[in-house]
């Protein structure tokens, strides 16, 4: 085959040199992309791959230009198809849970202050903070705590890709801090008029300089999808104070692509799956439901009585009562049909005993998508110990990511934020924190503790815990945050507490335990405690022993006599 090639070009180049040229070449860049990736996942000939509509842009293309559609549909999802509500409910309890608790840690070497100081500095700041973030004050619309705001920030970036957060002041009675929390839904960031600029300086309403640094945020006045009756209006935030240099707008988002400004929401990747899925369980619902009515069908030569096609069924009992053309069915009723029809047993099979296996091999192709093993995602763990626990060693380790984002990214901020105003306002002494960025940044140090992960085997994962701390290889610290989600040195503290309270017990029961009668006071007589005591007659002496010899005055003859007090 090469020779007869050959000898065409060699014909083909002495009649006409141009074309020759124009096949080698040809054949150069044949040979170009029959190589590498072309000739695997880049080839674009082979049948298996010709139908493949894989064109992409940049960010703004592939990611901005589909959020409201993304958005929506995630939306529609969590609030009507169960296996996407529990996904993004088990995301939401096992990142945040009750809220990521503040734990100060102040660094005192930095500071050149004592153990005993920065402990103590740490007691003030733990207790100034619980007056500010255990109550609705700090929420703008003063209805959820610090606690309840991270549940509710988080669960929007799940459901829509990102959550804005204001951080604007306002005064309010009984409460000395102003610093307050707004958040505000992602639909309402877009770019004035909602249109981006062509430079894009605004994509997505964030606005960026020439170096790519984020500036402002642009904020519709009213949510775009409400149905409110008036002008929409931007409003334009700058990202920090012109003055200050304080953060006005948090932004939580988790970035995927180089360049992108908005977030992509957590079930992006499976709407499709969940959908069909959501789907296919509604429609074997209802062939379970209707396999389930019983129905009798009577043929008449002739429906002389008048009587309507299938009025079995009461007309108060009927669905829908307005469309004749509709047939239903109910639990035991019974049918008219009309002259020549015929009722067919239609046998639909169901329950489906292959409905559990299918659902379960697309919930583990869902689970692997979103990072939630199978078995946490349907609470389903009947595997052997071992792979139900790594099971849950692999979801940790997406949980612990995204519970450091939420810290980094949302309360890390917010209470740097509110620790300025703080010791601003005297409240807190915190000697060159606004002076010094070393200083600040040590007193500002902090960790974030959510809910502990759970115990599959209590006895046997204390025991690994209790060998990894002898052996140097974890801390009680770590250790106690771990396993319960708390904190070693308060649980000493209120040890401390609980055995102090233990021995006051103790006293007092051991006083009462000393009295005339109580079981220490029948140890005299010979006997245990809880041990009935032997009986004795007026004489002193037990059953069936002599009595001694006493003289006249009643005293015995031997020696005195002993009471049980002696």
């Amino acid at each position: 085959m090469n020779g007869i090639a050959k000898a065409i070009d060699s014909v083909i180049a002495t009649i006409a040199p141009q074309t020759a040229l124009k096949r080698t070449a040809a054949r150069k860049k044949m040979q170009i992309l029959n190589s590498g990736y072309s000739n695997y996942g880049a080839n674009t000939t082979k049948k298996s791959l010709i139908g493949w509509n894989y064109a992409g842009g940049s960010a703004r293309e592939d990611i901005n230009d589909n959020l409201s559609v993304l958005r929506q549909r995630s939306r529609d999802l969590y609030m009507g198809v169960p296996i996407a509500t529990g996904a993004v409910k088990t995301m939401r309890t096992n990142v945040v849970g009750r809220g990521l608790m503040l734990k100060p840690t102040v660094d005192a070497e930095t500071l050149k202050i004592t153990a005993a100081q920065a402990q103590q500095l740490e007691k003030e700041i733990t207790r100034e903070w619980a007056l500010w973030a255990e109550s609705p004050d700090c929420d703008m619309a003063r209805i959820d705590n610090f606690y309840e705001l991270q549940q509710l920030a988080f669960l929007n970036w799940l459901a829509s890709g990102d959550t804005l957060v204001l951080l604007p002041t306002k005064k309010r009675k009984n409460q000395p801090y102003d610093l307050r929390v707004q958040l505000v839904e992602a639909d309402r960031l877009s770019s004035p008029n909602n249109f981006d600029t062509f430079d894009n300086q605004i994509v997505g309403g964030v606005e960026v300089d020439k170096d790519g640094e984020v500036v402002a945020y642009h904020f519709s006045k009213h949510h775009p999808l409400s149905y409110a009756n008036e002008r929409m209006e931007w409003q334009r935030v700058t990202a920090y104070g012109e003055k200050t240099g304080r953060k006005n707008v948090l932004h939580l988002m988790c970035r995927e692509r180089i360049d992108q400004r908005r977030g992509v929401p957590f079930l992006a990747p499976v709407i499709e799956a969940l959908k069909q899925l959501g789907r296919y369980t509604d429609a074997e619902l209802i062939a379970a439901v209707i396999s389930g009515l019983f129905t009798v069908f009577i043929e008449k030569e002739s429906n002389e009585d008048g009587e309507p096609v299938g009025s079995g069924i009461a007309e108060e009992d009927l669905i829908d009562e307005d469309d004749e053309n509709s047939l239903e069915l109910g639990p035991g009723a019974i049918l008219d049909l009309a002259e020549g029809e015929k009722a067919h047993d239609i046998n639909p099979g169901r329950p489906n005993k292959n409905f559990s296996g299918f659902v379960e091999a697309i919930c583990r192709q869902i689970g692997a998508a979103l990072e939630i093993p199978y078995e946490l995602l349907l609470k389903h763990f009947t595997s052997s110990y071992s792979a139900s626990r790594g099971a849950l060693e692999e979801a940790w380790k997406m949980f612990k990511m995204y519970r450091a984002w939420m810290a980094n990214d949302f309360c890390q901020p917010v209470y740097e934020e509110w620790l300025a105003e703080a010791v601003a306002k005297g409240r807190i002494k915190a000697p060159g924190f606004f002076t010094d960025p070393l200083r600040r940044k040590a007193y500002c140090k902090a960790q974030w503790n959510g809910p502990a992960r759970g115990l599959l085997n209590p006895v046997q994962e204390v025991g690994a815990a209790v060998t990894r701390v002898e052996n140097g290889f974890s801390t009680r610290s770590a250790e106690t945050m771990e396993m319960a989600g708390g904190d070693f040195y308060s649980n000493c503290e209120q040890l401390k507490q609980e055995e102090k309270k233990l021995k006051e017990v103790k006293k007092i029961v051991n006083a009462g335990e000393q009295k005339p009668g109580s079981a220490a006071g029948q140890q005299g007589n010979g006997t245990k405690p809880g041990e009935p005591a032997e009986q004795q007659d007026d004489n002193g002496t037990k059953p069936g022993e002599p009595a001694e010899q006493k003289d006249g005055d009643g005293q015995q003859g031997e020696k005195p006599v002993r009471s049980d007090t002696e």
